[in-house]
């Protein structure tokens, strides 16, 4: 058995096409809101979940701002300027969540927005 057979059996043959960049981000984006709106309807039992979903919602902001301020980044520099306030609101926001001072649903409102720009839709729920 050759290398090239070797890894065909050990990996399969890939029958779906790989995925863009904003759809991978879309994707991630969906998967964090979902997590968000489930734990924040889920009222005070449900704040470890929410913290978690929090947690993870800040990671990936984070990763954004990393990525908004390469400078390979290819984005026009109005858009990185708006992205970035968004990403300094999140965190801020969130820490405000997680002292009891404020709700989630701005967030899920903000990553729903995300969500609509990635996918060049005017309504993504």
């Amino acid at each position: 058995m050759n290398a090239h057979s070797m890894a065909a059996a050990a990996y399969g043959t890939p029958n779906t096409a790989l995925k863009t960049a904003r759809s991978a981000e879309y994707d991630v984006i969906a998967r964090i809101t979902a997590r968000l709106r489930k734990a924040h309807a889920g009222g005070v039992m449900s704040f470890p979940a929410l913290a978690e979903a929090l947690t993870e919602n800040r990671r990936l902001w984070i990763e954004f701002t990393v990525d908004l301020s390469a400078p390979e980044n290819p984005l026009p520099m109005a858009l990185k300027g708006q992205l970035l306030s968004l990403a300094n609101f999140t965190l801020n926001h969130t820490a405000a969540i997680l002292e009891g001072r404020e709700s989630a649903e701005v967030l899920i409102d903000i990553n729903t927005a995300v969500m609509r720009g990635l996918a060049g839709k005017a309504d993504v729920s």
